[in-house]
Formats: C-alpha cells, structure tokens, sequence
C-alpha cells in the first residue's frame, strides 16, 4: 500500500488508509468519479472557439454588387478617380479611402478601405460625421487590433508586413468554411504594438470567392 500512495499523491489522498480498509474495489470507484467530476468541470470551463464570416465591406458585397450601386453609395464623395482599373474614393474628413476593384460586367471583386495620408479638411470639423465605411460587422479603420479577433475569432495565419516603410502586421481570414455563397478572403493590416501602444487597423480588404 505504501508503495501506491508514492506512485500517485492524489490517488492516495483519496484511497487513505482508513477508506482502503473498505475494499480496494470501492476505492478505485471513488477514485474514477472524482476523475471523471474533473474532466467534467474542465470541459464546462473551457472556452468556445468564436469564429465569423463577414459579407460586406462598406455597405458592399464583392462578387455581388457592381460598379454603379457603389457609385450610388458613394455619391457625396464625388465622382471615384481611376488608377489601374480600380474606382477610389476618399472621405476627406476621415482621411480614409474606398477602392474598388470590378470584373466583367462591372461586378465588383475586390474591396479595400485604407488610411490615407495629409490632415483633415478644415470644413470638416463643424459637422464631421459617422464614418461610413466599414465591414459589415462593424470592424474600421483605426479599430484596435484586438477587436478583429473579438469579432472574427482567430485568423488562419499572422505575418509581417511593411507599408512605405512602416512595419505592419497582415491577419488573414478565409471564409471557405461558412460556404460557396460568402466572399472567401479577408486581409486585415495593423500596426503593430509599440512601446505598450496597442496597434490599429490601417487597411482592410474583402475579396470575392473566385479570388
């Protein structure tokens, strides 16, 4: 006996002297359930894993909408600027921009909403509004990294990157799980935590499933 209360402290705490004069059968009985109590209550404590998909960026659904809704929805900014294919946007009072990328048929494929360098225009500041352009789940530029996984949950992978020389980092979420009718990719860049600053989201793409 002494030498199975050395091999396990806690099976012997629980299998005295005292109780091993009942059997050793009714001690290793108690000794399971008080296991299995513990495997229970582990279970109970330990945390579901959150995860979410998202289907619009800027009030916009990549592979979905085309080129005109956006241009409806964007009309207080004034007619897009093309660069290389893609319609852009600025909001001048948020210093953000809103690019789309569009196939055939003017379906859009890609969209990006991004910090934009230079300061806030003057007229802004009496009447400054909400800004407009964020995913459907309510994730913006200048959010705190931390919040992409409180929404999103976890992302498949977190590398670094750089942004005209500034050191970023990229989270990148595939949707492919929650099926073929939801845009499939997400790319969130953040700076990265500095000096005990958390980072903030710069940029953030939604991209159709074909992509």
């Amino acid at each position: 006996m002494d030498r199975l209360e050395r091999e396990d402290g806690e099976w012997a705490g629980l299998c005295s002297r005292r109780f091993l004069k009942r059997g050793l059968l009714a001690c290793l009985v108690a000794a399971g359930l008080a296991a299995a109590q513990t495997t229970q209550k582990t279970a109970a404590k330990r945390p579901e894993v959150r995860r979410a998909n998202e289907m619009t960026l800027a009030g916009l659904r990549p592979g979905r909408d085309t080129l005109p809704r956006a241009q409806r929805l964007c009309k207080r900014f004034g007619d897009p600027h093309e660069e290389q294919g893609d319609s852009i946007w600025e909001d001048r009072c948020h210093k953000i921009s809103l690019t789309v990328t569009y196939g055939q048929e003017q379906r859009i494929e890609t969209i990006r909403i991004g910090k934009t360098k230079g300061s806030i225009d003057a007229d802004c500041f009496e009447d400054i509004k909400r800004e407009p352009w964020q995913t459907g789940r309510g994730l913006k530029v200048g959010d705190l990294a931390e919040k992409i996984a409180e929404v999103y949950g976890e992302p498949e992978s977190k590398s670094p990157s750089t942004r005209d020389g500034q050191p970023l980092e990229l989270w990148y979420y595939a949707f492919d799980w929650a099926g073929p009718d939801v845009p499939q990719v997400m790319e969130v860049l953040c700076t990265r935590e500095k000096d005990g600053k958390a980072g903030r989201v710069v940029e953030i793409t939604l991209a159709a499933p074909s992509l």
